[in-house]
């Protein structure tokens, strides 16, 4: 492949340009798909408003705009200290339920008042920092990044439900952590290793608070001194630059390729019906009203998180079930159209059939 020298000699352009034959594939598939839903053009089932017209004109301008905030705030996250002051006050309680860094939390906080993605990004760039262990950035990635607050209310009043929004969220916090406890020990995830992205070990002492120390004192010193391993602001300006490119060439097509694919599958196809079809025994056993076509909407999911409300919305009646759809959704928290694509397109060790062994363990 063409390989141009001033592409080669640029770090950013080598990372935005010089990619493996499958991530090309991708991008490709991700421009055929664009151009596709922009003129509506082809098949009406690749363009049309649930499927790669609801990627382009929904999904994506979103995405654009968090990712290019997020790519400028983040050096601010991760330059000045926050996560080793948070980090440390939080290890108490994120290491021993969950085995995780106490900066873990603040990758979780950072999705509910955002986005998922944000999440994920934080992850990724703790991770390629050595911050990370490859076990604990794929915990954190698949157990940690919920979509923010504001669009569960929006999965909930798609479902006509807006009233119980304080039980409903109460609800996914509770099933979240306990998912997070849990699953954490089952694979793919206990088969991750606790290494770092060189295949370094991590020091066992590194979150040990030096005797005569409190956590704050201890926490505030460890962010003075990553403050002063800023060089000048212009220096966080680039960087902040270049990770709003990276993930806006990196991600953006994987998510119009990806998302397009699986809501095609989901809309054109009967596969996600005949997966659900196990489920209807479980959610009869557990006496939920529409048994049937509730399980239509089990693993759906996976291609987008709203797809199951939607669905809910027009063929089930009972206010509990859609209730335990919309929760549901949520809880699963990850999703091709979004979450998943940004997390596959990462440095994050997890790949797709991993993500759908981790989806159907949330489920």
């Amino acid at each position: 492949m063409f390989k141009p020298s001033f592409v080669t000699e640029s770090s950013l352009l080598n990372r935005l340009f010089i990619l493996s034959p499958a991530w090309v594939l991708v991008r490709v598939l991700g421009a055929v798909f664009t151009l596709m839903a922009l003129h509506q053009m082809g098949p009406e089932i690749i363009w049309n408003g649930n499927t790669g017209g609801l990627v382009l004109n929904d999904l994506l301008p979103s995405l654009f705009v968090t990712f290019f905030f997020a790519g400028l705030l983040l050096p601010l996250l991760l330059n000045f200290g926050l996560l080793e002051l948070l980090g440390t006050l939080l290890s108490k309680v994120m290491r021993p339920l969950f085995r995780l860094p106490g900066r873990a939390a603040i990758d979780c906080i950072s999705s509910w008042l955002g986005d998922g993605t944000v999440g994920v990004l934080l992850t990724s760039k703790q991770y390629e920092q050595k911050k990370y262990t490859m076990r604990e950035a794929a915990v954190v990635a698949t157990m940690f990044s919920p979509v923010g607050i504001s669009f569960s209310l929006v999965v909930l009043a798609q479902v006509g439900l807006e009233n119980y929004f304080v039980p409903f969220y109460a609800t996914i916090c509770l099933s979240g952590v306990v998912a997070a406890m849990i699953i954490q020990f089952l694979p793919p995830l206990s088969y991750k290793k606790d290494t770092y992205i060189d295949g370094t070990a991590p020091d066992k002492n590194d979150e040990l608070i030096p005797e005569g120390q409190s956590a704050v004192k201890y926490g505030y010193q460890l962010a003075l001194e990553r403050a002063s391993k800023v060089k000048s602001l212009s220096a966080v300006a680039k960087e902040g630059l270049h990770s709003a490119l990276d993930m806006m060439f990196g991600v953006l097509p994987v998510v119009m390729a990806v998302g397009t694919v699986g809501l095609v599958i989901a809309e054109a196809t009967p596969i996600f019906t005949w997966l659900g079809a196990p489920f209807v025994p479980v959610l009869e056993m557990l006496n939920l009203p529409e048994a049937t076509a509730a399980a239509e909407t089990v693993l759906v999911g996976f291609t987008d998180m709203y797809v199951p409300s939607i669905i809910a919305a027009s063929t089930i009646d009972s206010d509990l079930t859609k209730f335990v759809i919309a929760a549901l959704s949520i809880t699963q928290l990850i999703f091709m159209s979004e979450t998943g694509s940004v997390i596959l397109s990462s440095k994050i060790p997890v790949n797709i059939f991993e993500l759908m062994a981790i989806f159907v363990l949330r489920t």
